[in-house]
């Protein structure tokens, strides 16, 4: 199944993996929506939701930039509604946006746990919430979590705690509602990467341009995110999903295209579970 003219409704897509997986979108020429915040230009963040508008344009399909904050549920309706008025329905769902912060419990402010809880968690149970009722008019509706397998080991809470508990937070609502809404024919699937992923969030929180060196481009998740997409909404739902493994089992063979820096070993992610191996050489 194409792409082309279906409708997304991306939150967190103004850049990094968001965008990838708008950007691969366009370029079979669907619809997008940026729900994110970022309006004006950040010091420290490359692009907004109007930046990434015109490179969605450029890449071959059609933008709606929205601000939305996904903690404000009126913000989370109205950008639904806008969307379903502008381009005719709603197909698929990506819950991109999250917050980080890797402190252990007593050295994470509550109100910071209670960002992490409220974006990633809350955020992505409510966008979801009100999707699907135009959800259930498309012919092959998707929502998609960016968040990982449900993998319960003790060494992914050590240490972050708080951020872990409202990572997997997104990972259980996949399960939820997977089942709520099989009958209905609305797939529901997380993705996961293998590896670091060059992003903003991994330069300026994580390991600076070392670990962004050791990563993989957001292009590989664009790569994924459209390869779930075209499967039948009816037969694929309730996966839990490494974006190499995944894309090595549709016929992909080329994992080196995605690597920042070829000459540097890749940095494994967190949550990846140890009985899912890689694909792929990890250097």
């Amino acid at each position: 199944m194409s792409l082309a003219g279906k409708t997304l409704f991306i939150t967190g897509a103004s850049r990094g993996i968001g965008l990838a997986i708008a950007l691969r979108a366009a370029r079979e020429g669907a619809n997008v929506t940026i729900a994110a915040k970022t309006a004006e230009p950040h010091p420290k963040l490359e692009g907004t939701i109007y930046t990434a508008a015109d490179e969605i344009e450029a890449a071959g399909g059609k933008a709606l930039p929205l601000v939305v904050d996904v903690r404000d549920e009126e913000s989370v309706k109205d950008a639904l509604d806008q969307t379903v008025s502008a381009f005719g329905g709603l197909d698929i769902v990506v819950n991109n946006a999250s917050a980080i912060q890797l402190t252990n419990v007593q050295k994470t402010d509550m109100k910071r746990f209670d960002l992490m809880h409220q974006i990633n968690t809350r955020g992505t149970l409510m966008t979801s919430k009100y999707a699907i009722p135009h959800l259930e008019k498309s012919e092959n509706p998707h929502i998609l979590m960016l968040s990982p397998p449900l993998d319960m080991k003790e060494k992914w809470f050590a240490g972050h705690t708080p951020y872990s508990i409202a990572k997997y937070g997104m990972s259980l609502v996949v399960l939820g509602l997977a089942g709520e809404l099989r009958s209905a024919g609305i797939a529901v699937n997380a993705l996961w990467p293998r590896t670091t992923i060059a992003t903003a969030a991994v330069k300026n929180l994580l390991g600076g341009d070392a670990l962004m060196r050791a990563s993989r481009t957001p292009e590989i998740l664009g790569d994924a995110a459209a390869a779930i997409f075209e499967k039948p909404s009816r037969e694929f739902t309730g996966n839990f999903l490494i974006d190499d493994t995944f894309l090595a089992g549709e016929g992909w063979t080329d994992f080196e295209q995605y690597r920042v820096d070829p000459g540097v070993a890749l940095a494994p992610d967190f949550f990846v579970p140890e009985d899912i191996p890689a694909p792929a050489d990890m250097g």
